[in-house]
């Protein structure tokens, strides 16, 4: 599946394991349900990262984050926006590791999906075919402000960029 990152196609480090058994895999992407067997297992030179669904609620993730170099979030679905907002909960959490969305989103998805905390998407051969790299790309770039105060988009909050403009403008009828 291709994974693009802000600037366009990305490699990708992971190694899927179907199970817990990790063995000498450097960066092993596990899937939730064996999550912590996985990391029992782990080796002291090994990252762990972790495909988890959607639906899966902040507080059961948040005792793994420091263990953890990747969380993957799924999305079943372009319009299934769960994953944004588990996203933002993560990077709010101050996760530094990467964030990755997969499943199949559309590129008009990408500015909001970076502005959420995601650092990549793996997107599902089908979909990358119907939108190539350029498509994500322009679509990234056609958002310069947002509403929503993200967490790797400083600067672009449309309101906060107006409080601003409010406190240096010269007050009105002085």
């Amino acid at each position: 599946m291709p994974l693009l990152d802000r600037n366009g196609n990305a490699a990708d480090r992971w190694t899927r394991s179907e199970g817990a058994a990790i063995g000498n895999i450097p960066a092993a992407l596990v899937r939730w349900e064996v999550l912590a067997e996985a990391l029992d297992a782990q080796e002291p030179e090994q990252v762990i990262g972790v495909l988890i669904p959607n639906s899966v609620a902040f507080a059961e993730l948040a005792s793994f984050l420091p263990r953890l170099a990747l969380v993957a979030i799924a999305f079943p679905a372009y319009a299934d926006g769960r994953g944004f907002s588990l996203a933002r909960q993560i990077r709010r959490a101050g996760f530094a590791g990467e964030i990755r969305a997969s499943g199949p989103l559309v590129a008009d998805q990408f500015a909001y999906a970076l502005s959420c905390g995601f650092d990549t998407i793996e997107l599902p051969e089908a979909s990358a075919a119907r939108q190539p790299v350029e498509q994500w790309l322009h679509a990234r770039d056609a958002f310069s402000h947002t509403y929503q105060r993200g967490y790797r988009a400083a600067g672009r909050n449309i309101l906060d960029r107006r409080r601003a403009a409010r406190a240096t403008a010269p007050a009105a009828g002085r």
